[in-house]
């Protein structure tokens, strides 16, 4: 397989509870396409577009309740191939950031999490897996199938992302 980019282009996110579904257009959820696929995260960038200094407290997480009806991409939002040569995928993965009801992260405290705060005043996270450490995303259960790019708590600045991964 080849690997893809998911990435948003620009937009708020919204502090948000665990137990709360997420507001659209705040965050990026992405999930397999069925219950054997699976999605090796490889890569997650944030880059702040603020105009003044604002802390966004960014978490990449599983999630407890998957998001309802997820809405198509629309541009300037997208998910691709990063090889033009790539053959369409049967089962594409499911990369979103609206549905009819958000997705939830879940509550365990042996749930994984990425922890990626920054400024959004022109400030950049990347984190990087190293070969045979991706964040593994896999089939079409609660809390493995899907993850969830989301604010924790407090205000956030404007930021664009983007999830480099590949379907297997």
């Amino acid at each position: 397989m080849a690997k893809r980019v998911f990435q948003a282009n620009s937009y708020t996110p919204t502090a948000l509870a665990d137990t709360t579904a997420a507001t659209n257009a705040t965050y990026q959820a992405i999930g397999a396409g069925s219950g054997t696929q699976r999605l090796n995260v490889a890569e997650i960038y944030l880059g702040g577009q603020n105009t003044a200094s604002a802390v966004n407290i960014m978490v990449f997480a599983r999630e407890s309740t998957l998001g309802v009806i997820p809405t198509a991409l629309a541009t300037p939002n997208s998910d691709g191939p990063m090889d033009g040569a790539t053959a369409a995928l049967a089962l594409p993965p499911v990369s979103y950031v609206a549905a009819g009801t958000g997705p939830k992260r879940d509550t365990a405290a042996t749930s994984a999490r990425l922890n990626l705060s920054f400024n959004s005043f022109g400030g950049i996270v990347r984190w990087v897996a190293y070969p045979g450490e991706e964040w593994v995303i896999t089939g079409t259960t609660v809390s493995v199938s899907e993850s969830l790019l989301s604010s924790n708590t407090g205000t956030a600045g404007v930021m664009g992302s983007h999830i480099v991964y590949e379907p297997f």
